[in-house]
């Protein structure tokens, strides 16, 4: 039996590593126990055996300084994937708008890896942004709208997501500095909400981080 099958992780990827050959190495990023049994975890092969603080510490250190926000005024599942993503594109923080609780079966356990903030309500979260000196930018495909692919991201900001379905509130589209919407070209109303989160944060990274 392999050392992952031994001691299975809630995070466990058909990608994994065994227990580290030789010598282990020096420093106080490692982690004991993996290097001895073994890391099965949905990392990049740069954290393999890495502490988990660690690797906050490391993402910390190149974060970018877009921020990714959620109305989560009702119950929905794309929030887990929504961090999964704000995570892969190294956002500086996740903040959910409403009920604390989420599914966070998506995330992959990146909501480990991942800052997560809760705001109350979306006037809490305003009060925030503005206090951030960070400009809200609402992703919604309502009136008034600019196509994503002719809108300048800043370089720190806050994108803003609504759920799925009924999107963004009027109370959230009435305090965004701008609303960007993503071009379409079928007979859909509108895209999967984490889907969408995807698309903007890698406009975001298309245009500063390249």
């Amino acid at each position: 039996m392999s050392a992952a099958e031994h001691n299975p992780s809630v995070e466990l990827t058909t990608h994994g590593v065994g227990p580290w050959k030789g010598e282990p190495p020096d420093g106080e990023q490692w982690d004991p126990e993996l290097l001895a049994k073994g890391d099965s975890r949905n990392v990049i092969d740069r954290y393999r055996y890495w502490r988990m603080a660690a690797i906050v510490a490391d993402l910390d250190a190149h974060r970018h300084p877009f921020h990714v926000a959620i109305e989560n005024w009702q119950h929905d599942m794309n929030i887990g994937s929504i961090v999964r993503s704000a995570n892969a594109f190294a956002a500086d923080t996740v903040h959910i708008i409403g009920r604390r609780r989420w599914n966070k079966r998506g995330a992959m356990v990146t909501d480990r890896y991942q800052h997560v903030v809760h705001h109350d309500t979306v006037e809490s979260f305003v009060e925030w942004a503005h206090g951030a000196n960070l400009p809200i930018i609402a992703i919604d495909n309502v009136p008034g709208s600019v196509i994503i692919e002719t809108f300048e991201f800043p370089a720190a900001c806050v994108l803003l997501f609504g759920q799925e379905g009924p999107g963004l509130s009027p109370e959230a589209i009435e305090a965004a500095d701008a609303v960007v919407e993503i071009s379409q070209f079928g007979s859909t109303r509108s895209i999967n909400a984490s889907a969408a989160a995807a698309v903007a944060m890698h406009a975001w990274i298309s245009q500063h981080r390249f």
